[in-house]
């Protein structure tokens, strides 16, 4: 089935993939969005496609962790209080899927999608300049304390559980990798067959060029109603707002945290919110200070070089995706920065905030929609957009076709 004209909702890495994927298999692609691409989650992440991403969100133990968390006015996770009421529910799902057999059919799923994460990366740039902004060097996880290290056991017994590979350094192994880390980690993991992408904003400006270049559209378009018209041969969806209207043969909706009130337009009451995260660049003056992306292990953020400076990312915040940013959290971060990498230059050149979509589940939205077999979904990808996205690409591109994906869908359906 090709030369189908599609409109995918959603310009952030997401979309950006899966417009180019449907594209390369003949479609007729218009991508939209509300703003300018890369303009939500996929602007501001550490640019790391974690290869064999297995572990969710939601352990054992989730709850006790988590408590610990509220408590600390400078832990990594908060909820604002007058968000309670409305994250309560998806809360309540999550600690659900910290139940012991259900995180181990959730790392299976994940790990069925991850696995392929560098390939499928590399499959969709190729022979294209934006080769140029994918690089390796592993991703790099380090301890102060064998406290700490012990305490991750369950997540590596997931790694070893689905095969993902992963080294064990010491102090000394450690330094080797990142000179100028503080001699304080006592132990890390390393996940050498990672990637990094070192300007994600360029990359997905640099996906939609490509796609325009190749004859696609993008459009700035703030997509309101859904609207099915069964029965048409080619035009068989509409997509309002107050203004205009746009149709199309197939339509994906990829857009993010904004994702679910339009799968609830299609029969479907997805139980997706967002953890709100941060991050902060840092003067480029000094950099590289890093050989790759590095993730402190005790207090949950990452120090990730780029093109523009150095990024620090942290933050799991529930407030929704309408309210002000609260960026001194993260900002209480910068001395435990400068404890890990003390030649860090930390004048701020720039702070953001974006929304991630989240399932209880850790594991993305993918497929058809309930009420219309021509609306497909491509959200929910959490911390793991970067990751995920070219793989999620070429799986829409396999269902638009009619072929069958190299995987089981079942636990990635919209009413799992």
């Amino acid at each position: 089935m090709t030369n189908l004209p599609i409109i995918v909702v959603g310009a952030g890495i997401v979309g950006a993939t899966t417009a180019l994927a449907l594209q390369k298999d003949g479609h007729a692609v218009t991508l939209l969005d509300r703003q300018e691409p890369c303009s939500g989650a996929s602007f501001g992440n550490a640019g790391v496609v974690v290869n064999g991403s297995c572990a969710p969100t939601a352990m054992p133990g989730i709850i006790s962790t988590g408590l610990r968390m509220l408590l600390n006015a400078n832990a990594p996770m908060s909820i604002r209080a007058a968000y309670a009421p409305n994250i309560l529910p998806w809360l309540i799902r999550f600690v659900l899927e910290s139940r012991a057999s259900k995180v181990v059919k959730n790392t299976r799923a994940l790990h069925a999608l991850s696995k392929h994460a560098a390939s499928s990366w590399q499959q969709l740039i190729s022979n294209t300049d934006l080769q140029n902004m994918l690089t390796g060097g592993g991703w790099l996880r380090v301890f102060e304390t064998e406290k700490a290290f012990l305490a991750s056991q369950a997540s590596r017994a997931l790694m070893d559980d689905v095969g993902t590979p992963y080294s064990v350094l010491n102090a000394q192994e450690i330094q080797e990798l990142e000179p100028h880390l503080a001699p304080v980690f006592c132990r890390a993991t390393f996940q050498e067959d990672s990637l990094r992408v070192t300007n994600p904003h360029r990359m997905v400006q640099g996906m939609v060029d490509l796609l325009v270049a190749r004859g696609g559209k993008y459009q700035r378009f703030d997509v309101n109603r859904i609207v099915t018209k069964p029965g048409s041969a080619n035009d068989s969806i509409k997509l309002e707002n107050a203004q205009n209207s746009i149709s199309a043969s197939r339509v994906v909706i990829a857009c993010g945290a904004w994702s679910r009130r339009l799968a609830m337009q299609m029969g479907d009451n997805i139980p997706l919110d967002t953890e709100r995260g941060y991050h902060l660049m840092f003067s480029a003056k000094n950099n590289p200070l890093l050989n790759r992306a590095v993730v402190h292990g005790e207090d949950s953020f990452v120090l990730s070089p780029m093109e523009d400076g150095l990024r620090m990312t942290s933050q799991i915040e529930f407030a929704g995706v309408d309210a002000n940013p609260d960026y001194q959290h993260i900002r209480n971060l910068i001395p435990r920065a400068r404890r890990m990498l003390p030649e860090i230059e930390t004048d701020e050149q720039s702070v953001w905030m974006g929304c991630r979509p989240s399932m209880p589940d850790s594991l993305p939205v993918l497929g058809f929609s309930s009420h219309s077999d021509k609306v497909l979904y491509a959200f929910g990808h959490q911390h793991l957009g970067i990751t995920l996205g070219p793989r999620t690409a070429f799986i829409i591109a396999d269902l638009v076709a009619g072929r069958r994906p190299d995987l089981d869908m079942a636990p990635y359906r919209p009413r799992r």
